[in-house]
């Protein structure tokens, strides 16, 4: 799994937008300026934050964009499962993957579904909220089998 620079920017974007509430809605440019991404680039980030209902707009003079809920609402995880294609750590493990030939007798099939688990597992832990502090979740509790 890599995520995107697509990925990473919403984040940065949604970060931003959360740091900044006071400031109603957000002009694109300002948005741009203090992430240092390209305006261009970053209008088509927006688009899909607004039709997935995290953000939304406002168009002409004083406007911008707002995100659409509290900073605690929003996890990582929503955020990159909307930009990424998926966040699985092996191909087997993607959404419509066709079976593997390998499945039944693979030894390390239970490695990456456990991985793949944990991963999604901290990033739906972890919320804008908890970017703009400095204290992370580190740890998520055993699995159910007590690993």
């Amino acid at each position: 799994m890599l995520i995107s620079t697509k990925g990473r920017y919403a984040l940065r974007v949604m970060v931003d937008m959360a740091e900044h509430p006071s400031d109603g809605y957000v002009p694109l440019k300002a948005i741009a300026q203090r992430q240092e991404i390209s305006e261009k680039y970053l209008e088509s980030i927006i688009k899909l934050l607004v039709r997935a209902g995290l953000l939304s707009g406002l168009r002409g003079k004083g406007g911008g964009y707002k995100l659409t809920r509290a900073p605690e609402a929003y996890t990582v995880g929503d955020i990159l499962r909307l930009t990424e294609e998926n966040l699985a750590p092996v191909a087997c493990l993607e959404p419509g993957a066709p079976p593997c030939p390998r499945r039944e007798g693979c030894r390390t099939l239970p490695l990456w579904q456990e991985l793949d688990r944990r991963i999604s597992g901290y990033l739906s832990q972890v919320t804008l909220a908890d970017l703009m502090q400095t204290g992370l979740p580190q740890e998520l509790p055993a699995s159910p089998a007590g690993r």
